[in-house]
């Protein structure tokens, strides 16, 4: 729980303090007057790192610096961002130097905006991340295989695009890691989608008040038991393909997550509503699965989301938001007071926002 937050030069901000409810903020004001800014801060603090702009951007403008401090129930932290031609970013923990602020030092958080209701009918890009984000949060050392994976996929697509005479002997060793990593993404995602299904029907069936059967999926060309082997094995009969297209065409890259309710596939049958409840169902198991992993509640920030909502959704997720601390940005307060039985309001103006 984040008790106080101080903003130096970031965005917006040129100084502003603030304190928070250890339940639910409503963080209210008109367009562009810092609501988001001040939620943007708050993951700052939390994972390191923005969801919506590089460092380069959270520094005011011709600011020569900016500093978050905030003040959390159980430590200090501080966040330090130094303009130059590459902006260096420090931390600092209970005084403690930190050049990175790695898995274990992160305040669990959950993320959801406007645009993660076009979670399940938008791109499989959106789908691969979800699964990927929250592995990485809960799962040691996948932040790693990602990384790794990604640096060998461009290695591989490098070669695919010079075409070189000796491309099949170069790509070997290349396709053996990318097969050995790949295994590993393939099955932690497997994982979770089955850990998933275990709880997503009833979560879906509270939120819609309807008794449902909802069906997450892995879909993906290759047994994940025997992701390495069967991947190799396409990889090396599918070189000339690769190498006229210029990339590779197999991998959990391209892999996807489905979703089905009562047997329907949502991306081709399921209606607006029924969508944005399973989004919302999704969204409430990626906080309940943080919860359980790190024994702490999450951080909850809804970014103008109740306004994308009808009011039995929004009564929906109120049920769920209000035994963690969260922080919620509206234009307009008095919509979203009613659902909450005591909320702290902070006023952002056009001007300099604060409390």
């Amino acid at each position: 729980m984040i008790v106080s937050l101080r903003l130096q030069h970031f965005r917006s901000y040129s100084d502003a303090r603030f304190t928070f409810d250890p339940s639910v903020n409503i963080i209210a004001g008109p367009n562009a007057s810092g609501k988001t800014n001040l939620l943007e801060a708050v993951q700052v603090v939390a994972l390191g790192s923005s969801y919506r702009a590089k460092d380069a951007e959270l520094i005011a403008f011709d600011a020569p610096w900016a500093r978050l401090d905030a003040q959390t129930q159980a430590q200090t932290r501080v966040v330090k961002l130094q303009a130059g031609p590459s902006v260096t970013k420090t931390f600092e923990i209970d005084s403690t130097p930190l050049k990175r602020l790695l898995a274990g030092r992160m305040l669990p958080m959950v993320l959801f905006e406007p645009d993660h209701l076009l979670l399940l009918g938008g791109s499989p890009d959106m789908r691969r991340a979800f699964l990927d984000d929250l592995i990485e949060r809960t799962v040691p050392d996948f932040g790693t295989t990602r990384r790794h994976y990604k640096r060998v996929l461009a290695h591989r697509n490098a070669l695919l695009k010079k075409a070189a005479p000796d491309v099949a002997q170069q790509l070997f060793v290349w396709n053996i890691r990318l097969g050995e990593l790949g295994a590993q993404i393939a099955r932690a995602r497997a994982k979770l989608i089955a850990e998933c299904n275990e709880h997503i029907s009833r979560l879906y069936t509270e939120l819609s008040g309807r008794e449902s059967r909802v069906e997450l999926g892995y879909l993906c060309k290759f047994d994940p038991e025997h992701y390495e082997s069967q991947l190799m094995h396409k990889l090396e009969h599918s070189l000339d393909v690769e190498i006229a297209r210029g990339y590779t065409l197999y991998g959990p890259h391209r892999d996807d997550m489905s979703a089905s309710i009562d047997g329907r596939l949502v991306q081709e049958a399921a209606s607006r509503g029924e969508n944005r409840t399973l989004v919302l169902a999704l969204k409430i198991l990626e906080l309940q699965t943080l919860e359980r992993v790190h024994d702490q509640k999450p951080l909850l920030l809804l970014d103008d989301v109740f306004s994308e909502l009808d009011s039995e959704r929004r009564k929906a997720l109120t049920r769920f938001v209000q035994s963690h601390q969260t922080f919620i940005t509206t234009t307009d307060a008095d919509v979203l007071t009613p659902y909450f039985g005591s909320a702290k309001v902070i006023a952002t103006t056009l001007a300099e926002p604060r409390v």
